[in-house]
């Protein structure tokens, strides 16, 4: 506008760079700690951002949405790099602050630009964040930069829980599932929320001794009906009653 008009003003505020200035200073003076469970469980259940860092440098930008505040999205990671190959979780630290006024401003691929993008944070980009991918991603192939390929889980721990000698395949299987960092998806019996019928109705005699996840989804299998197939892939494992090969996957066990 131009000239002057008496009792109006203009004020242009960059709003989104102000922002940014502020959260990229605030984390500056933000102590990092380890991404462990007693620690993230001490952070508040509230909106805002965090940032991930291995062996000191910055690999992951994320921010909260309406399912899932600063505690739950840190725990989840927290559990994603445990068991994982090559990855000691201890190397792993972060930071989160609170944001108490979430505006449409696009926080997170601002922050995610100001530390390089996905070439400068490894673990953006890369898979990380996601959760189990679901049936229909199992063939696809993982790429040399994916979190996964680089970190891929590790089934051959020993578990820190025991069997009971006599239980259904479903609550063996259950146990397992209930007890490792990452995800072991069984057949379900069509749409609902039950395992299949297999699972569910087949005793398995369990052993007491102390076991890797490899041993027991052995055990496990081993004690079907003909058919099931038990499937590494990098980041999870899959059970289905099936014969078929998968990119970048192992069988380990079939009934």
């Amino acid at each position: 506008m131009s000239g002057e008009v008496p009792g109006y003003a203009e004020l242009e505020f960059d709003l989104p760079r102000a922002l940014l200035n502020s959260l990229v200073s605030r984390l500056d003076h933000v102590q990092r700690v380890p991404l462990l469970q007693r620690n993230t469980s001490e952070i508040p259940e509230e909106q805002g951002v965090y940032q991930l860092f291995h062996k000191e440098v910055p690999v992951y930008v994320g921010k909260t949405d309406a399912k899932a505040g600063l505690m739950i999205r840190l725990t989840r990671h927290s559990r994603k790099v445990q068991h994982r190959v090559s990855l000691d979780p201890a190397d792993v630290t972060f930071k989160a602050i609170r944001v108490f006024v979430f505006t449409a401003v696009d926080i997170e691929g601002d922050l995610i630009r100001h530390y390089g993008g996905n070439s400068g944070l490894a673990w953006n980009g890369s898979g990380f964040g996601s959760n189990d991918p679901g049936r229909e991603r199992d063939t696809t192939k993982n790429k040399p930069e994916n979190f996964d390929y680089q970190h891929p889980i590790d089934i051959d721990r020993p578990l820190d829980f025991g069997f009971s000698p006599l239980a259904t395949a479903a609550d063996a299987l259950n146990l397992v599932r209930a007890n490792v960092p990452y995800t072991v998806r069984p057949q379900r019996h069509g749409s609902s929320r039950k395992l299949h019928l297999d699972l569910e109705s087949t005793m398995v005699e369990c052993s007491q001794a102390p076991m890797t996840t490899r041993q027991a989804v052995e055990m496990i299998v081993g004690q079907l009906p003909g058919g099931w197939q038990a499937t590494k892939l990098l980041g999870y494992l899959i059970l289905y009653k099936e014969e078929r090969s998968y990119p970048d996957a192992d069988v380990i066990a079939r009934s």
